[in-house]
């Protein structure tokens, strides 16, 4: 259905004229009268008119009884429910021109208060409008316009749908608004969105529907486009601006076609909430569940209580028909834009229209509604909103929120010391009755039922059985297996503890990347398979924490290793060799050191001497020494080198045997940079990403990559010769060696420290989904508590016979790491020995000289005494 719209000319036309009119218009004299005309429009066929008359009317009585010198003189227009914007503009050009109104007050919709302060531009009449919008609109700049708005604050209440939506982590979001006569929205869309978007959600689709005074079968055509929204993923709607007419039939059709079921969640603006004091019970029913965002204002003083006992018998009074006489915030911004006009009044001493608006701008007062102080032509009241729940035949008050300290569950008026802001709701959460009693936060998703339950998508064509197997045309549950079917269903497990998931498996025979568009174009609400996370994937869709390590893997054959001239040097490393060097010639110069001097096979120059010792210790190695050791010291240090060398001997007998017994090997290829130079064929799974990431990335010919559909083809194209390496993800690479341990190795740089990561494999969800979070916290879980370790121990674990042959010993040589405790006790001992001999003969050599020293003394005493 086409919005209806007005011509702009046609609009320029009717102000032109409307101007033509007004220039007749003299203005009058307040000084002269006692008496102050004020022109009211308001729409009596709503809640809001009516309590908005109801409350000028008692302003003005009120401050005729108090005034000796002015009185006040309320002229209404009553528009209904049919009446343009256009309308209202003439009523006001007829107030202004037969009534000589001083100023006009009203207008519930934004084009109507844009229309009508045009008006009184040119007549110089200033107009209170109790609308609101998110953005400034005016039909002329601002200096010079006579609009002056007395209304709540749009932008801090989208602010507040927008932490709600955040708080529970609502990812997606569905608008629903209705347009003014020419097809805007005030500009509260554009604030939503982006709103939403620092709350981390975004908008799946809006819902934007016309005027209610344009629907000739307002019920039929509500309920048709309340339908779309069942095909849509999204069960979070904002109702952002309504008439409360419209709101009416929207939430009834949305209860009959299921809408405010199970996992829904509603919120609705001031403009919805502020009526539910005067909504009849077969209207809440239908809104129960829903959240409101309601406009603070404070009660209980004696202004207010007077107030509030003059409406209720005044309104009932003149509306018997109504069944509610509970008053909203309409009826208080009435009340205060009549106190406010009459201060302005009293401050000129008349209602002097070149300055009245001036006045009118200068007020400040603590009003019913708030506090009134005018800024920039308008008085934003209160940033500070109530959060209520509809429940039973009426509703609740849920808590707080204000811009400045989030939610709270009672108000937060002053500062006193650090507060501490809450911008989740979840204070408030365990007090929320949500549609369809439902005892947990809503999803806001369409979640499956058994009417329709989940489609999950499966890859059929899988390269290894062991991640994904289907067997036959896969109709049954029961014929699908495999590593990432069991994780699913031990994850479903978990998830069916606090709600189900009816679910529906669905082969694929295609591509990975055609079966996660599918998820990305809603044909499929999920994948379940051995699906890699990759950057532009996620662009499309939402991955689960993957529950499975991903790397680029090359394997390679292995061939036999060519005999080696310099074999009999491998069983010890060269540090080894060099480590033992140094030891025996430490424990050659000890030797000598000790027996160089007591041993006759010792004796000569001290070159032969060291020669001698040199022998002896070499020979040792060989247990082939003759000499014989003479001191005690030479002794205790031969020993201890002997414990050395038969730890070296039996080592290198036995490493040097199985070196030339069994056969060694080594890879084929080792380097990737061979394969791409030689034009080598290298084999990969043509469904997945692998080639495209060999060709994109690691820059192999095209011509050179073959496609292997199944695993157990790989070893065929390794025996034919079509591939020399096949390139493999580190998963696929356990389930390979599996079955195909010997003969076959992990090499190149690739394989060895997993350069090429991957974020690994994971379950694909629909963009928003919020089973993504519930998935991921499960895999998670089962990774913290080992099960996914053990599943995967069960799956991939190499048998037995392959625990031995998975991969070459990349270094059979011994090394010094292995006998350093050796060396070290036989190098203590040497040096220990060596300083107990060198302590007894300094001993002794001190213990001759005094010998000789008393011997010549006591000669020399007997010389003289003869």
């Amino acid at each position: 259905m086409m919005l209806p719209k007005m011509p702009f000319l046609v609009m320029v036309s009717t102000f032109l004229l409307i101007s033509l009119a007004l220039e007749h218009v003299t203005p009058i004299d307040a000084a002269q009268s006692e008496t102050i005309n004020v022109g009211a429009i308001v729409n009596a066929d709503t809640r809001i008119g009516r309590e908005a008359k109801v409350g000028m009317q008692i302003a003005a009585q009120y401050y005729n009884r108090s005034s000796s010198y002015h009185k006040v003189s309320l002229h209404f227009h009553e528009q209904n429910w049919r009446s343009t914007p256009l309308q209202a503009a003439y009523a006001a050009d007829e107030l202004i021109r037969q009534r000589g109104v001083q100023a006009i007050i009203g207008m519930e919709t934004w084009e109507e208060a844009t229309l009508v302060s045009e008006v009184g531009r040119q007549a110089k009449v200033p107009v209170i409008s109790f609308t609101s919008s998110a953005v400034t609109l005016p039909l002329v700049p601002p200096q010079s316009s006579y609009l002056v708005q007395l209304s709540s604050n749009v932008t801090e209440q989208i602010k507040c749908v927008a932490a709600i939506v955040g708080s529970f982590n609502w990812r997606w979001v569905i608008p629903i608004y209705e347009v003014d006569n020419y097809g805007g929205d005030s500009g509260t869309f554009a604030a939503l969105a982006e709103a939403l978007r620092d709350a981390g959600a975004e908008i799946e689709f809006r819902l934007a529907l016309p005027p209610f005074s344009s629907l000739s079968n307002p019920q039929s055509y509500v309920r048709d486009e309340v339908t779309k929204l069942l095909n849509k993923q999204s069960r979070v709607f904002i109702v952002l601006h309504s008439s409360f007419s419209m709101a009416t039939h929207l939430f009834k059709e949305a209860k009959e076609i299921g809408l405010m079921g199970k996992d829904s969640a509603w919120i609705t603006t001031d403009e919805i909430a502020s009526l539910l004091e005067s909504v009849n019970t077969s209207v809440i029913s239908s809104m129960e569940g829903a959240l409101g965002i309601k406009t603070y204002f404070l009660e209980g003083s004696m202004p207010f209580n007077e107030f509030k006992r003059q409406f209720r018998l005044k309104f009932l009074a003149e509306y018997p028909e109504e069944d509610f006489s509970e008053m909203g915030i309409y009826a208080l911004r009435a009340y205060d834009s009549i106190v406010a006009l009459t201060n302005a009044i009293e401050k000129l001493g008349g209602a002097n229209t070149t300055s009245l608006l001036e006045a009118i701008l200068s007020v400040n007062f603590k009003g019913l509604s708030g506090d009134i102080l005018f800024s920039g032509r308008s008085s934003l009241q209160s940033s500070e909103f109530r959060i209520v729940n509809v429940i039973g035949k009426r509703y609740k008050e849920l808590g707080f929120w204000s811009s400045k300290f989030g939610f709270s569950k009672g108000l937060i008026r002053e500062n006193g010391g650090e507060k501490i802001r809450k911008d989740s709701m979840e204070v408030l959460s365990g007090l929320v009755n949500w549609p369809g009693d439902l005892k947990r936060v809503p999803k806001g998703w369409s979640m499956p039922t058994n009417a329709r339950p989940m489609k999950i998508g499966v890859p059929a064509r899988t390269s290894f059985e062991k991640f994904v197997k289907v067997a036959g045309n896969g109709s049954s549950k029961d014929d699908y297996d495999g590593f990432c079917i069991k994780v699913f269903k031990e994850v479903l497990k978990q998830l069916e503890k606090n709600y189900s998931l009816p679910y529906d498996f669905v082969p694929y025979n295609g591509t990975y990347d055609d079966l996660v568009n599918h998820v990305a174009n809603k044909s499929y609400d999920a994948v379940i398979g051995d699906v890699t996370i990759l950057a532009d994937r996620s662009k499309r869709v939402d991955f689960t924490q993957s529950f499975a390590d991903s790397s680029l893997t090359m394997i390679v054959t292995l061939k036999p290793q060519p005999e080696k001239a310099w074999m009999f040097l491998k069983p010890f490393t060269l540090k080894m060799w060099v480590l033992t060097a140094v030891m025996l010639m430490y424990t050659v110069m000890i030797v000598w050191l000790l027996e160089g001097r007591s041993n006759p096979e010792f004796e000569g120059p001290w070159l032969s001497q060291l020669g001698t010792a040199f022998w002896f210790t070499s020979t040792t190695l060989f247990f082939a020494h003759r000499e014989k050791v003479h001191n005690n010291y030479a002794r205790v240090v031969v020993l201890a080198w002997l414990f050395v060398v038969l730890a070296l001997n039996s080592s290198y007998t036995a490493s040097l045997s199985s070196m030339l017994t069994v056969q060694q090997l080594e890879p084929n290829v080792t380097d990737v940079e061979r394969l791409k130079k030689t034009n080598a064929k290298v084999g990969c799974d043509g469904d997945s990403f692998v080639r495209r990431y060999l060709e994109d990335v690691h820059k192999f010919k095209s011509e050179n990559i073959r496609n292997v559909s199944t695993e157990y083809e790989y070893p065929e194209e390794f025996v034919s010769g079509n591939i020399t390496a096949a390139f493999l993800e580190l998963p696929y690479q356990k389930a390979f060696f599996n079955h195909y341990c010997k003969g076959y190795t992990v090499s190149g740089i690739t394989g060895r420290y997993g350069e090429d990561r991957f974020g690994g494999l994971g379950f694909v969800f629909q963009k928003g989904s919020p089973l993504t979070a519930d998935f991921s916290q499960v895999i998670l879980s089962l990774l913290e508590s080992g099960w996914l370790k053990d599943l995967e121990t069960v799956s991939f674990a190499p048998s037995s016979k392959c625990l031995t042959s998975q991969a070459p010993d990349k270094s059979t040589s011994l090394s010094w790491r292995s006998f350093w405790g050796l060396y070290l006790c036989s190098a203590i001992t040497s040096t220990l020995c060596y300083l107990a001999f060198f302590i007894r003969q300094s001993y002794e050599r001190l213990h001759e000289a005094y010998n000789n020293m008393w011997y010549r003394l006591t000669t020399l005493v007997l010389h003289f005494h003869r």
